[in-house]
C-alpha cells in the first residue's frame, strides 16, 4: 500500500479558486479519472480528477477553503505499489556490559532506547506551479534552526504576473535552506531539508542519549561519553528587505501592494508566519478602514454611498452575491475608474444579412447548426479587427508601450444564472459561419451549465455584448480592460431609409461602439465602426 497526495492541477491562469465540494467521503474508494473535488473560479466551476485508483484517506481542504496551482487536497491510499518510507534514523541497542566487579550507576528515570525511526529528514520541494517555466526566489521565510507546521511559508516566489508562497508539506525542524533568494525556481525543485518527527518525538531525544553504551571496562567512576550530535548551524534572523522601513516583515510584493493602495504597513498586523504582513492582512486593512468611515488610501477621493436600512420602509430580503456577481461588480468598477470612455452609435442596415441567415435554417438543422445573428458579429468583429489593428492592442503596465496582438479571439457576453460571463471564441478571423456558430452554441451551454473552463474565458482582444431580442435603442457598454473596446448591440428594428429617390423599409441595428481613449482616438473608432457597418450591411465583403 502507498499515500499518494493529489494536489491542484494547472488552473489555466487563476491564481487561486475556491473549494466548493468534496465529492467523495474519506474511507470511501476511488478510481482513476472519479472527480475528487469541485472548485470554482471567479468565473467558473472545475472537477478535480482522482490520477489513481483507491481509497480516500483523509482531505487536506475544507469546503470554502481557497486554494492555488500546486496545494495539496487530499491523501489516497493505492494499492498498486508498496508503500516506501524514508531511511529511518538507526539507533542501535547498546551491547551488554558485563561488570561483575562493579554495578554501573543508573541513569535516571532514562527511557530505554529503541530501534524504532523517531525523526527523519525529508526535502521539501516546489510544487506544481502551472507551467514549465523557473520563477525567482524573493524572499526566505524562515531560518534554520525554526519549527514550521504544515501549511507554513517556506520561500516566497515572484512570476511576471503574481507572487505566490510555497508551503510547507510537513511538519518537523528546518536543519538547513537549500535555495536561496534571487534563485530560479521550477517545479520539483528543493527548497529544504525539513527534519520530520514521528509519532512520540518528544521522547525520542531522552531515549538517544540514554542508550548510549557505558564504557566496557568495569569502572563505575567513568562515565560514559557523550552521544555525537550533528552539528546545526546558527539560526540566522531571515530579515526582509525593507525599502521604507526596515523592522516591518513583509515581502516586495505586498510593499508593492501596500504602496498602490496607500496603506502604511506599519499600521498592519502579520498574520503571517513570525507576524509576517501577506497580502490579505493589507486587503482586510483597507476593507475594514473603509467601513469604519477612516481614509485608508491616498486615493481619488470618492464619497462612500451611506447605508440605509430598507426595512423601514417594508418587507426586505438579503440574498448574497454570488462569486461571479462579485467579481463582476469589482471589475466593472476597476474599469470605469481607469479606462477613460468614448462610446461612439451607428446603425447597421442588416436586411440582406438577416434574409441570408434565415435562409440557411434548413442546412443548419441537417447540420445541427443553428445560425444566430451572433455568429455574424463575432466574423464581421473579427474583420473589422484585422483591417483596423489599433483595436486589437492593449496598454502595457508601464504605460509607455502598447501590446499589438497578431492573433484574434472575439469574447461574448452571456447572462447567465450565477452572473455574466465572458467565454473567447478562439482564432475567429480563421473561421467560417458555421464554425462559429457552433462555437456559439457550445460556450453558451457551457456558460449556462456553469462549466467554463478559466482557458475558456481568457486571449480575448475584442468583446460583443448583444442584448438581441431583450430590446432597447442603445446602451454604452463598458470596455473590458485590457481590451481597448466592446461592441454593445440592441434590436433590430424595421425603419424607413432613404434610397436618394424613395424611403425604403430596411432592418437596421442600433450599435454602440465604446473605446479605451488611451490606445483609440475618434479617428481610429470611425475608420472601425464605418468598416463594421459596411460588411455588416454586405456580407460579401466578409469573403474579400
Amino acid at each position: 500500500m502507498a499515500i499518494e497526495i493529489v494536489t491542484i492541477p494547472d488552473l489555466g491562469g487563476a491564481e487561486s479558486v475556491e473549494v466548493i465540494e468534496l465529492c467523495v467521503s474519506v474511507g470511501d474508494s476511488i478510481e482513476q479519472e472519479e472527480s475528487l473535488v469541485v472548485l470554482e473560479s471567479d468565473k467558473a466551476s472545475m472537477d478535480v480528477p482522482s490520477p489513481v485508483d483507491g481509497a480516500v484517506v483523509k482531505y487536506l481542504v475544507a469546503e470554502g477553503d481557497t486554494v492555488k496551482v500546486g496545494d495539496a487536497i487530499a491523501e489516497i491510499e493505492t494499492a498498486n505499489a508498496e508503500a516506501s518510507a524514508e531511511p529511518a534514523v538507526e539507533v542501535s541497542e547498546p551491547e551488554p556490559v558485563v561488570a561483575e566487579t562493579v554495578t554501573p550507576e543508573p541513569v535516571a528515570e532514562a527511557p530505554v532506547a529503541t530501534t524504532e525511526a523517531s525523526t527523519s529528514e525529508q526535502i521539501a520541494l516546489v510544487p506544481d506551479i502551472g507551467n514549465d517555466d523557473k520563477v525567482e526566489l524573493i524572499e526566505v521565510s524562515v531560518a534554520v534552526g525554526d519549527q514550521v507546521e504544515e501549511g507554513d511559508t517556506l520561500v516566497v516566489l515572484e512570476s511576471d504576473k503574481a507572487t505566490m508562497d510555497v508551503p510547507s508539506t510537513l511538519t518537523g525542524t528546518v536543519l538547513s535552506i537549500i535555495a536561496k533568494e534571487g534563485d530560479k525556481l521550477g517545479t520539483g525543485d528543493q527548497v529544504a531539508v525539513i527534519e520530520v518527527a514521528s509519532a512520540g518525538s518528544a521522547e525520542v531525544e531522552t531515549a538517544v542519549e540514554a542508550s548510549e553504551p557505558a564504557p566496557a571496562a568495569p569502572v563505575a567512576s567513568t562515565p560514559a561519553p557523550a552521544p555525537a550530535q550533528k552539528p546545526v548551524a546558527p539560526a540566522a534572523v531571515v530579515a526582509p528587505v525593507a525599502n521604507d522601513s526596515s523592522d516591518i516583515y513583509a515581502g516586495p510584493s505586498v510593499r508593492l501592494l501596500a504602496r498602490e493602495l496607500g496603506v502604511d504597513l506599519a499600521q498592519v498586523a502579520g498574520t503571517g508566519p513570525k507576524a509576517r504582513i501577506q497580502k490579505d492582512d493589507v486587503n482586510n486593512f483597507v476593507k475594514s478602514a473603509l467601513q469604519s468611515g477612516s481614509k485608508a488610501s491616498g486615493g481619488a477621493g470618492i464619497p462612500q454611498v451611506p447605508t440605509i436600512d430598507f426595512s423601514q420602509f417594508g418587507e426586505t430580503e438579503i440574498v448574497k452575491l454570488t462569486k461571479i456577481q462579485k467579481v463582476t461588480a469589482d471589475n466593472m468598477q476597476r474599469n470605469w475608474l481607469n479606462v477613460p470612455h468614448v462610446t461612439q452609435f451607428d446603425d447597421a442596415d442588416i436586411t440582406d444579412l438577416e434574409a441570408f441567415r434565415k435562409s440557411l435554417k434548413a442546412e443548419g438543422e441537417k447540420r445541427g447548426i443553428k445560425v444566430t445573428p451572433v455568429a455574424f458579429l463575432i466574423k464581421a468583429a473579427a474583420a473589422a479587427l484585422a483591417a483596423n489593428p489599433e483595436f486589437n492592442r492593449s496598454l502595457a503596465g508601464d504605460g509607455e508601450n502598447y501590446v499589438q496582438k497578431h492573433y484574434i479571439n472575439v469574447g461574448m457576453a452571456v447572462d447567465t444564472p450565477r452572473g455574466l460571463v465572458v467565454p473567447v471564441i478562439k482564432d475567429a478571423d480563421k473561421k467560417g459561419i458555421w464554425e462559429i456558430s457552433s462555437d456559439v452554441i457550445t460556450m453558451a451551454t457551457l456558460a449556462r451549465d456553469g462549466k467554463l473552463k478559466p482557458n475558456d474565458m481568457q486571449g480575448g482582444c475584442f468583446t460583443i455584448s448583444s442584448l438581441g431580442a431583450i430590446g432597447g435603442n442603445g446602451f454604452t457598454p463598458i470596455v473590458n480592460s485590457p481590451e481597448v473596446g466592446i461592441l454593445g448591440v440592441s434590436k433590430s428594428q424595421m425603419k424607413p431609409i432613404w434610397d436618394g429617390s424613395d424611403f425604403q423599409p430596411k432592418l437596421m441595428l442600433p450599435l454602440a461602439l465604446s473605446y479605451d481613449h488611451r490606445v483609440i482616438n475618434g479617428g481610429d473608432a470611425g475608420r472601425f465602426m464605418t468598416y463594421l457597418v459596411k460588411i455588416l450591411s454586405d456580407i460579401r465583403h466578409m469573403t474579400l
